[in-house]
């Protein structure tokens, strides 16, 4: 193996570089879940959860993973044989998908090229010619993090009021989630979905739903077996700060670090950051003379930028070039795009250095790796960065304390 002196540079589009803010935070005694002491951080994290996700409605914190969260919002507000909306945006759509068959949904399954998010337009006819009014829930992902393409969630409300149909909104903003623009009040979201490793810059092992009083409605008459999932259990505790079961309590300490440094920096300030990285690095990759997968400006994903291989070379064995030249992960292709894409994260504690240091990194990989590439990638994300290319002081992370 490799030795390298220095830090690990981990870019891929999560987990995410956990700040020295919150590795401090969460290196706490381990304390009783069922005390006044405990109850105070439990109010303070599910409050301030409401307050990422833009909503006044309830926040569930689960000790999870996204995918935990993603089966509580199938298990809570669908039963066996009900027929939902979904399009085919990416990986982690085609696994949502999965998921709901297991458990006996009927999906009506949008094909997509994984180059672009979802098309409004496509969602309103689908739910227009659903006269019966069969489809019981619309189901997408705000940031595709296998192919750095968002989907415009706010349009997709748009488009199911334009057709006049009652299904649920239900989005997994697993990857969106702090690093992407999400409105769950606004934007009339009835499930979201999280979770703790990207945006907000955590360990694994935090799911989250946010849910509105529809979907609660909607969840008294769901016929699927639940019980870990249960979110009346949950409600019921979560009113005094407490869970019905053992929560992850020190990853908690370090949910309520993480919310703070983010409602310190501004969100709308951590949303523009994101933008202004991600237009760097695309910068950086036109310049290099790659490709980036996704073709719809308009979804341009703030979280990630996945680049495709020219042919005849492949995307894993430059990966490793990297890891092994430059002490650098960057993220691999998955499944369709499997060896013929790499994904550069931008995500979470990322700023103008943090991302130069990365493309540098990969320019080098590129050079090192034989791939053909025009050099100066670096220099063209770079006069993106200066303050004087956007006329703006340079956005920076909480200082830490």
């Amino acid at each position: 193996m490799t030795r390298h002196q220095g830090r690990h540079f981990l870019h891929i589009p999560g987990p995410s570089p956990v700040p020295e803010r919150v590795l401090r935070a969460m290196d706490m005694p381990v304390i009783d879940h069922r005390s006044a002491e405990f109850a105070e951080l439990g109010k303070a994290v599910l409050d301030g959860a409401k307050t990422i996700f833009k909503t006044t409605s309830p926040v569930i914190i689960y000790p999870s993973s996204g995918t935990g969260a993603w089966e509580a919002a199938i298990v809570n507000t669908l039963s066996p044989g009900d027929k939902v909306l979904m399009v085919e945006t990416g990986h982690f759509a085609t696994l949502w998908r999965q998921m709901a068959a297991r458990w006996g949904i009927e999906v009506d399954f949008i094909p997509g090229d994984w180059r672009r998010g979802v098309d409004p337009a496509v969602i309103e006819e689908r739910l227009a010619a659903d006269t019966a009014q069969q489809i019981k829930a619309v189901m997408v992902v705000h940031n595709e993090t296998s192919t750095g393409a968002t989907s415009r969630v706010g349009e997709v409300r748009a488009a199911m009021d334009r057709a006049d149909h009652p299904a649920l909104l239900m989005v997994d903003t697993i990857s969106g989630l702090a690093s992407a623009d999400f409105r769950f009040d606004e934007w009339k979201v009835d499930v979201a979905v999280s979770c703790s490793q990207k945006g907000l810059m955590l360990p694994p092992g935090l799911g989250f739903n946010a849910i509105s009083d529809r979907a609660l409605a909607v969840a008294k008459t769901s016929k699927m077996p639940r019980s870990f999932w249960d979110w009346e259990d949950m409600l019921k505790l979560n009113v005094n700060g407490f869970f019905p079961y053992t929560p992850a309590t020190n990853l908690l300490y370090g949910l309520r670090e993480a919310i703070a440094m983010l409602l310190e920096e501004g969100l709308d300030q951590v949303f523009a950051r994101h933008q202004r990285l991600a237009a760097a690095t695309r910068a950086a990759v036109d310049h290099w003379g790659l490709e980036v997968l996704c073709q719809e400006p308009r979804d341009f994903s703030p979280v990630l930028t996945a680049v495709l291989m020219p042919p005849g070379h492949d995307a894993d064995q430059f990966r490793q070039v990297v890891l092994d030249n430059f002490n650098m992960s960057l993220g691999s292709g998955l499944s369709k795009v499997a060896g013929k894409v790499f994904r550069i994260g931008h995500l979470g504690e990322c700023n103008e250095l943090t991302l130069m240091a990365a493309l540098t990194g990969v320019e080098m990989g590129l050079r090192a790796a034989g791939v053909p590439h025009r050099a100066g990638g670096v220099d063209a994300a770079m006069a993106m960065l200066e303050p004087s290319a956007a006329g703006n002081a340079p956005l920076h992370l909480s200082v830490v304390k």
